[in-house]
């Protein structure tokens, strides 16, 4: 119960269905942490940045993908593997911005 008051914002669903408010959320908190270049391309982040990100992250979803991604070391890699897998979501929620 700790690990939930702990949070910040609700954890990415294994589902996706809470994905693009999830994505807002981490934007913002690491923005204001100064850590959002570490989810970006080609960033020159430390690894104490990458470190302190990528906790965030793992924090910040569903038990069952932290146990999906168990491999993946890099906030970046998660970031974007995420982005692959609901991705399409943005699609479905949001068709008629898509094509204007």
């Amino acid at each position: 119960m700790s690990n939930i008051e702990n949070r910040k914002f609700i954890a990415l669903d294994i589902s996706g269905k809470n994905y693009l408010s999830w994505v807002l959320d981490v934007k913002l908190h690491l923005s204001a942490k100064k850590l959002r270049h570490t989810i970006e391309e080609e960033n020159a982040a430390t690894n104490e940045e990458r470190a302190t990100a990528f906790i965030f992250l793992r924090h910040h979803i569903d038990d069952g993908l932290k146990y999906e991604y168990l491999t993946v070391e890099n906030p970046l890699e998660l970031w974007q593997n995420l982005n692959d897998r609901f991705e399409y979501l943005k699609t479905v929620v949001l068709p008629k911005a898509m094509n204007d």
